[in-house]
């Protein structure tokens, strides 16, 4: 039997807990464990009901330890799959990390490129050849009255306070620009909304949640925490919206009118 398949089929029982809890942990995607320099594939076929292991392939660029990803495999017909180093299967967190990375896979297939297509940061990275932009875009995470207006921001969440989240969210908008905002938005609907699944997921498991970036220095992990939040209160007011991601960017995407 090979070394990690046992591992990767503990996570069977763990998305059978959680699976009709939003439509992105419906599906279970293939797990790509980095070895070395190659990437050990594990897909779950659906007449058997658990993961095989499928192949090796070469990683197509260095990969580092604890990596937690998801990305197509041109080796395995452009699937998109979870890309993780063995430490993953070291904890329960890392198993929902996994889960974590199925919601980008469902963001992918369902709606991320249309969505991202239509953001003008995105269609000038394309232009410059820049495909690390969403990783690497200069936003200005330290500038105070960033800071200032997402602490206050934050805070207004935390508190259900409307009218301050709004005046909060109107003060990033005019302060930010257009392509700082759209970077902003866009990391707190994707990686947000994989955040909040996540925690949701640990809160229903029993395993402490997800509250990394909370606080100041802000760093794009910070995204991950403000966008959970953020659809958190969102979906008090519109349930939905977590079962329908293309409004529920509309809505994040929306400074002026928040409801």
């Amino acid at each position: 039997m090979d070394k990690y398949l046992e591992h990767v089929n503990q996570l069977i029982p763990i998305h059978q807990q959680v699976a009709g809890f939003n439509p992105a942990l419906n599906q279970l995607y293939p797990v790509v464990v980095v070895e070395d320099e190659g990437m050990l594939i594990y897909d779950c076929l659906d007449d058997l009901g658990c993961y095989q292991f499928i192949k090796r392939i070469p990683a197509p660029m260095p990969i580092p330890k604890g990596v937690r990803a998801a990305f197509q495999l041109e080796d395995y017909g452009g699937r998109i799959a979870c890309v993780v180093t063995p430490d993953v299967f070291d904890t329960p967190e890392g198993y929902v990390t996994i889960l974590h990375e199925f919601v980008h896979c469902y963001q992918y297939e369902t709606c991320e490129q249309d969505l991202k297509a239509k953001l003008d940061i995105a269609q000038q990275a394309q232009e410059n050849g820049d495909v690390m932009w969403e990783i690497q875009h200069p936003f200005p995470y330290q500038a105070g009255a960033f800071t200032r207006a997402y602490t206050r921001f934050f805070a207004a969440i935390d508190i259900g306070d409307q009218p301050g989240l709004q005046m909060a969210r109107e003060e990033l908008y005019d302060y930010l620009g257009l392509h700082d905002f759209e970077y902003l938005v866009w990391q707190e609907w994707k990686e947000g909304f994989a955040r909040w699944v996540e925690n949701c997921i640990q809160q229903q498991l029993g395993i402490e949640e997800n509250y990394g970036g909370l606080k100041p220095p802000y760093s794009r992990v910070s995204f991950y925490t403000s966008g959970a939040a953020y659809i958190d209160y969102l979906q008090t007011h519109e349930p939905h919206l977590v079962n329908d991601l293309r409004l529920l960017f509309t809505r994040m995407a929306e400074p002026l009118a928040v409801n």
